[in-house]
């Protein structure tokens, strides 16, 4: 079993910065692939990012590239979310989830992800 708990989120201003962090409990977390998804007001919830167990390797949305970093540290069980340069576009609630299989590749896809945080708010103000 994985338990997520992500922090980092808040108001901040177009063109601001925030850093998401999100804590797991738990043995496997060095083994899981890890992703960030948000949900906008209104809209389903979304694939942002997403990196692989060894964080070797990572993938973004388009809208993601440039300007968000995801990056973990396994001796911490903690994965991050840099976001620079945020629009009013990036506004919702932001998860992170853990993939239900080891060393798996990365996923885009929410059924790929079988242990999620409760969110944390993120607010850019235009």
């Amino acid at each position: 079993q994985v338990q997520l708990v992500e922090s980092g989120g808040g108001l901040v201003q177009t063109g601001g910065s925030l850093r998401l962090s999100c804590a797991a409990s738990g043995r496997t977390f060095s083994y899981r692939a890890m992703g960030w998804f948000r949900q906008a007001p209104g809209k389903e919830r979304e694939f942002v990012a997403a990196i692989t167990w060894s964080g070797g390797r990572t993938y973004y949305t388009d809208s993601a590239k440039g300007r968000f970093t995801i990056s973990r540290d396994n001796a911490k069980n903690t994965v991050f979310l840099q976001m620079n340069n945020l629009e009013h576009e990036d506004t919702g609630v932001y998860y992170c989830a853990a993939t239900s299989t080891f060393f798996s590749g990365l996923g885009t896809m929410e059924n790929e992800y079988g242990y999620w945080g409760q969110g944390t708010q993120v607010t850019v103000s235009s």
